[in-house]
């Protein structure tokens, strides 16, 4: 680090990280500071701890924005971010951010803005952040969050860069399908040795695949400037979208991994002083840089496992006349099983779903990398060549079957009739669409020859065209089978059937206590409306089971839910 940065005493949190091999310090969690100690070997650690004061995130997207924002309003850095598009930073230095998350206009607003008064508003407290328990108030806060396109003076002025670019499933090529896209990472890697004139503190937060982190710090060493040197971190983000903001205020644990070296562990020491800020250090985890790497892997997989469980179930429920939410239910009393993520769906995986993607539905607990991380772990098991592994995780079964139960409804024929497709996040809450099961739907429908109108209420059109359109679709043709909506109802107008795939609240006929997130509108869609103004019969699929089917059948509908029997199929004996 750069002799002008402040000398800090240790915290308790990175004393236990300087001590080798993940030893925890003697001494009790309330002791927050210690300059000097030994080990139980005896060797004494006196490394120059100095104070992170500026952080760069290189990406602005899902992880970069919120993980910035939270950062620079719950801790004493300087945090810019820095993106190679001109209109996302421009969109985050205005009042209508590119991403929508519950409650980050608000935390955006005050690390970015800054706070003039304690009592002055702060536009967007009320849009989410009230229910996370979260007050931002306070006494005349400086901005402490900066977006830019300056990406080699961010870099260079940094004393540690947080790497969140993109890393896609591969489209060609060796691995397609399944390998991570490094591309992005490695040219930033590049970018960071030949503009950086000092050492800096490297932070690996994009999903990649384990031993990645090698592959960056032989980069950075090739091409390190003389005397500059680089420490590679893991700091896996565990982050659900619609409920990010929530997850980074409150995380179950932060993970951080590097080297078995002094240096690493200073490193690793300095990262988790940052974040002992607002997080409890017992949730604070160190391991070895190549664990940290795969523990998301692996979350993300023993994690899509349950739902894929629960999604075959659903299969055999709708065939035995079984209710998928009264089994999962029941398993979920288990105090071995537990409730968390048996929710049957629609599946998720889009442009992957016919290259071994897996069957399983988003919860609000769930991520959007389920499907780019499964696709990670089959290829790090075929390159080991643990083939039987690779194959216990393919799976492409669910989004199949839900379309084919809804051709099978429509009198086995699509073509010439409307479906409404009502959402297009991969779930509420979140405008991301990537690998989002609409897309895959949405493709099928329209080879089936059907017309299909689509409404999300966050999602802005372009990013729907941008995910519909491929190397074989261009948009002129998409355009004779698919239309974009503003409005639910102008969706359903005259549909033969209507498609739930995303889960907001405004599409829900249930009571609910609780305050709903209900769209842009900031009503519930009133489904007699609805009814009235479709083609006879009326269909209704409910690929979230969110629905009231009573309620919908009431008014003429016929309905078909995932791991419900529809009332062709209903057995009792």
């Amino acid at each position: 680090m750069a002799d002008t940065t402040d000398r800090v005493s240790v915290s308790h949190i990175a004393l236990s990280m300087a001590l080798p091999n993940g030893l925890s310090s003697p001494h009790k969690s309330h002791r927050k500071s210690q300059s000097l100690t030994t080990t139980k070997t005896g060797l004494a650690i006196d490394l120059p701890y100095h104070k992170i004061k500026k952080v760069t995130c290189l990406g602005s997207g899902f992880v970069g924005g919120p993980t910035s924002a939270v950062m620079a309003l719950k801790s004493d850095v300087e945090v810019t971010v820095v993106d190679i598009s001109p209109e996302r930073i421009a969109a985050w230095n205005s009042m209508t951010l590119p991403i929508y998350e519950p409650g980050l206009d608000s935390i955006v607003y005050a690390a970015r803005d800054g706070i003039t008064s304690p009592s002055g508003y702060i536009p967007g407290q009320e849009n989410g952040l009230h229910t996370l328990g979260v007050d931002i108030m306070q006494d005349f806060r400086q901005p402490s969050l900066l977006f830019s396109t300056d990406i080699e003076k961010a870099i260079d002025e940094a004393d540690l860069i947080l790497v969140c670019v993109n890393t896609p499933t591969k489209s060609d090529g060796v691995g397609k399908g399944a390998g991570a896209d490094l591309s992005f990472v490695e040219a930033a890697t590049r970018t960071i040795a030949r503009v950086s004139t000092r050492s800096k503190i490297i932070v690996e937060k994009s999903t990649v695949p384990c031993r990645t982190a090698r592959s960056i710090r032989e980069i950075l060493s090739a091409n390190a400037r003389s005397g500059v040197q680089f420490d590679v971190l893991s700091n896996p983000e565990f982050l659900a979208e619609g409920t990010a903001v929530k997850d980074l205020l409150f995380p179950d644990r932060i993970i951080i991994g590097s080297m078995p070296t002094s240096s690493g562990r200073h490193a690793a020491a300095l990262l988790a002083a940052v974040y002992s800020q607002w997080v409890p250090e017992d949730r604070i985890v160190t391991m070895n840089l190549w664990s940290a790497e795969l523990s998301k892997l692996a979350a993300n997989a023993m994690l899509a496992q349950r739902i894929s469980s629960v999604n075959a179930l659903s299969a055999i429920c709708e065939a035995t006349g079984a209710n998928v939410e009264e089994v999962s239910h029941a398993c979920g009393l288990d105090s071995r099983i537990g409730p968390g993520m048996l929710k049957a769906g629609p599946g998720f995986g889009g442009r992957q779903v016919l290259l071994n993607s897996l069957n399983v539905a988003e919860l609000t607990s769930s991520h959007s990398c389920f499907q780019k991380d499964i696709f990670n772990i089959v290829y790090l098991s075929e390159s080991l060549h643990l083939y039987e592994v690779a194959d216990y995780w393919r799976n492409d079964y669910q989004k199949l079957r839900f379309t084919k139960r809804i051709i099978s409804c429509l009198y086995h024929n699509l073509a010439g009739k409307k479906l409404a497709v009502l959402g297009f996040a991969f779930k509420k809450n979140t405008s991301d669409t990537r690998e989002s099961p609409a897309i895959t739907l949405v493709k099928n429908f329209v080879s089936e020859k059907a017309h299909v109108a689509i409404y999300d209420p966050k999602v802005e059109e372009e990013q729907i065209w941008k995910e519909l359109i491929s190397e074989t679709e261009d948009r002129e043709n998409l355009q004779r089978y698919v239309e974009v909506c503003k409005s639910a109802y102008t969706a359903c107008d005259g549909a033969d059937a209507v498609v739930v795939v995303t889960e907001w609240d405004e599409f829900s006929n249930k009571s609910s206590p609780e305050k709903l997130i209900t769209g842009i509108s900031g009503r519930k869609l009133d489904w007699a409306r609805v009814a009235a103004r479709m083609r006879k019969p009326s269909f209704v699929f409910d690929g979230r089971n969110m629905l009231d089917a009573a309620k919908l059948e009431a008014l003429g509908f016929q309905v078909e839910a995932i791991g419900r029997a529809g009332r062709a199929q209903t057995v009792w004996a």
